[in-house]
């Protein structure tokens, strides 16, 4: 099987990925390949065609998804029995739109980690599971069921239940963002927030502004709603302001995306004078900017600073916040902040999307809040997440070569890695993965994937110990990289 690549965007604006893909589907289809015959392992095809073994993953999954190529734990890769067809003589192939191409382009060029059984997990933003105060949320949930009866089980209204809106209300108030009940959406998560959001300011084709590195899942929901994105530069005092006015001076550039407090993946957290001054540039631009607060409950130290939606006093920013993060996932609620039309765009976008939340869940967590629960609860995180903060930071002053910097997050989940030059976190991650710790390669946060040598470590699942063992590891696989010699550069993954 041989295979040729264009690596040059000018000539072939086929990811590499899809080159692969293209040229192994027709050697399939003109039967040099044959039914049941063996592919070639993703390392030693990556291997041959100087590729990262993800854009081979890649290649092998989207053939697979085309029922094309089949794969078996411990056997390898095979040419797939041709599907069953229609009745005449053709397997249905369906076609998506160009957006959904894109989307799914973007998805596959996440890693992979495999089976992570006994891993140690220092890639996800996912709140320990023993953490979570499961008993005392059932007996809230029971509680509200037995008070509520069967009108809990009907549909909600759109915004979301009133009790909990006025709970979020007075938590906002107290955080320095004045927001009424009427003025807050409740939606699944912040994650539908980002969607709601997008679609209250954009329209498909348009640009919008984000940092760089970001929130790979606000990258992904700009590829599903159709939008080209600007990448505006992080310092260490966040985003480049000369850079963001620049991006939201254009006309194409409808929007401006940050996470100012705790950000995703750098835990950094902007100062006020900063906050005021991205504030006034937005104003002269007249964009509006999307605020994502989705771990401002987790302030472990520090004095906190006001949201931007809090200094703001003109309805210019948007404001998300979540549970998912300060409590844990499967609760789904989030929260919208907006002011003026904007609410009864948002209400109309969401009752299109899905009408109504899950009622019993959020007069369930509504109970929890007011009962200082959740405060509780909050406590106990933030010391947990303390004491594994240090005990992940002293471990990589220990064990990471001289060259490696780090920043010191005042609350969230996750700290920013950048090692010396040279290191391609992407490969990195093969290796880790196999010594059995996981983490997040600055790539997934690039707008166009590029190799990073950055990497993020999160601290939500893992215990101290823990934390310790698996920096250890990382040190020594980052040390033998060193002294090996400067190592290939992944190409960069377009999507």
């Amino acid at each position: 099987m041989r295979i040729s690549l264009e690596r040059n965007r000018g000539s072939d604006e086929r990811p590499v990925y899809r080159q692969i893909a293209d040229q192994i589907q027709g050697e399939i289809e003109s039967a040099r390949l044959e039914v049941g015959a063996r592919l070639p392992t993703i390392r030693d095809l990556a291997r041959e065609l100087r590729v990262n073994r993800d854009t081979v993953a890649q290649a092998y999954d989207a053939l697979a998804e085309a029922g094309l190529l089949e794969s078996t734990v411990g056997r390898g890769t095979f040419v797939a029995v041709p599907a069953k067809t229609n009745g005449n003589g053709h397997a249905f192939q369906p076609s998506f739109p160009a957006l959904v191409d894109r989307l799914l382009a973007f998805e596959r060029a996440r890693p992979r980690f495999g089976t992570t059984q006994g891993a140690i997990p220092m890639h996800a933003v996912v709140p320990d599971p023993s953490l979570y105060p499961a008993d005392a949320f059932r007996k809230a949930l029971s509680r509200v069921l037995t008070r509520g009866g069967p009108e809990l089980l009907l549909y909600g209204e759109t915004q979301g239940y009133a009790p909990l809106r006025k709970a979020l209300s007075a938590r906002l108030r107290s955080a320095g963002l004045p927001a009424t009940p009427e003025e807050i959406v409740l939606c699944h998560g912040a994650s539908q927030g980002i969607s709601l959001a997008l679609r209250l300011f954009t329209s498909q084709g348009d640009a919008i502004a984000l940092e760089e590195p970001t929130y790979n899942n606000a990258l992904a929901a700009a590829h599903a709603h159709g939008l080209r994105s600007v990448a505006v530069p992080m310092t260490p005092d966040g985003p480049d302001l000369g850079a963001l006015e620049r991006a939201l001076s254009r006309p194409d550039v409808k929007l401006f995306y940050t996470i100012p407090t705790f950000h995703n993946p750098m835990g950094t957290t902007t100062a006020l004078a900063h906050r005021r001054a991205l504030l006034d540039v937005a104003h002269r631009c007249g964009k509006p900017v999307i605020e994502d607060g989705y771990e401002m409950d987790l302030r472990i130290d520090g004095r906190a600073t006001p949201p931007l939606a809090g200094l703001d006093v003109s309805g210019l920013v948007v404001h998300l916040s979540s549970f998912s993060k300060s409590l844990f996932p499967g609760a789904r609620v989030g929260a919208v902040v907006a002011r003026g039309p904007a609410v009864d765009a948002l209400l109309a976008l969401k009752h299109a999307s899905d009408l109504s939340d899950s009622l019993p869940l959020q007069a369930a967590l509504a109970e929890f809040v007011e009962s200082g629960e959740y405060e509780r609860h909050l406590g106990r995180l933030r010391r947990a997440l303390l004491e594994r903060r240090d005990a992940l930071l002293e471990a990589l002053e220990k064990e990471l070569p001289e060259g490696a910097r780090w920043n010191t997050p005042e609350g969230g989940y996750q700290v920013w890695v950048e090692l010396p030059d040279g290191i391609d976190t992407r490969d990195l991650l093969s290796d880790s993965i196999r010594a059995g710790v996981l983490f997040a390669p600055g790539s997934q946060f690039n707008h166009d994937g590029r190799a990073s040598q950055a990497l993020r470590l999160s601290f939500a699942m893992a215990g101290a110990d823990d934390l310790r063992a698996g920096a250890a590891k990382l040190g020594r696989l980052v040390r033998e990289r060193l002294a090996g010699g400067e190592p290939r550069r992944a190409p960069a993954i377009h999507v």
